[in-house]
């Protein structure tokens, strides 16, 4: 490896890192709002502060700012955003961290079968085994039992669908990505999400203290510094080497959950979260692989 790779990751293990410590304070003020604000009145605020800050570049390019050929798409991955948040803030207040970040990792998963049937990727036996492997992973974490019922319950399968959702919302990108810039599909996904996060906020509307105003749009900041850290993160390293450093929120979460709400993780926990690791690991490590083969056989011998 080169020294100019070598500290592009250092770098982008850096951003990483302080993706997963964002991600861990976000999630913890979700946590801690969840009583007296419900998770559609939080993504709403979530939905507005990232709409606040790119504000100022909408007003500055406009029309440009939007220009898009593909608004359904748009429309249907701020939709599927939109109530992905939804689902995750709720399982995030009702579950234990650690529980709530480990299924998370399952968009991994959802995106092997999403990337054969929607993007029509050619997905090989290795990463469909390995997604086999994870939502195994998953059932040992949630434990259905001999009635039938969950160990864990509906925050855990509402987690599960918030990830699915968002494994949606990252192939939609894959597709608008060959002829949008970054900047047009996070404005698009940044007013529409606004605007459909309205109706659930209105539902669920109670007016906040000026503290828990505060803390509110605290949550909204820090989850939109999240997302421009991991796309920070993941723009200058390899997303082999980056993939690792995103696992250690689940650190942050158990530590976290541990002093803030009491919350100990079973060994099942421990057990199911290790086997998505190692599953969304494998995925990310052979997706990692493949790009470079294409990348090679794709270039002249001399370039090589």
């Amino acid at each position: 490896m080169s020294e100019r790779s070598e500290s592009s990751n250092l770098q982008g293990a850096l951003w990483m890192l302080l993706s997963a410590v964002t991600f861990s304070a976000m999630t913890t003020l979700v946590k801690f709002l969840g009583d007296d604000y419900p998770a559609a009145l939080q993504t709403f605020y979530r939905q507005a502060a990232g709409f606040v800050v790119l504000l100022p570049f909408i007003l500055r390019h406009r029309g440009a700012a939007f220009a898009s050929s593909r608004p359904g798409i748009m429309v249907f991955r701020s939709l599927a955003g939109t109530l992905g948040l939804i689902l995750s803030f709720w399982a995030f207040q009702e579950m234990p961290l650690a529980d709530a970040n480990a299924l998370s990792f399952t968009r991994t998963l959802w995106l092997v079968p999403l990337a054969a049937f929607v993007v029509k990727e050619q997905v090989g036996p290795l990463r469909v085994v390995a997604a086999l492997v994870g939502f195994a992973g998953v059932l040992v974490m949630i434990r259905p039992g001999a009635d039938g019922h969950f160990a864990v319950g509906l925050p855990a399968l509402a987690m599960l669908a918030s990830s699915f959702l968002f494994a949606f919302t990252v192939t939609g990108m894959k597709v608008l990505t060959r002829d949008h810039s970054p900047m047009v599909i996070l404005c698009w996904s940044a007013a529409l999400g606004l605007l459909l996060a309205i109706p659930g906020g209105i539902v669920a509307w109670r007016w906040p203290t000026p503290v828990d105003f505060a803390l509110l749009c605290a949550m909204g900041v820090i989850a939109t510094v999240n997302q421009a850290c991991y796309i920070k993160g993941m723009q200058l390293g390899d997303a082999a080497a980056m993939a690792p450093i995103d696992y250690t929120r689940l650190v942050f979460a158990a530590g976290i959950g541990f002093l803030a709400f009491n919350e100990i993780p079973t060994v099942w926990t421990v057990a199911g979260a290790a086997i998505v690791v190692a599953a969304t690991l494998f995925i990310t490590l052979r997706e990692q692989q493949l790009a470079r083969s294409a990348r090679l056989s794709a270039e002249p011998e001399g370039e090589r």
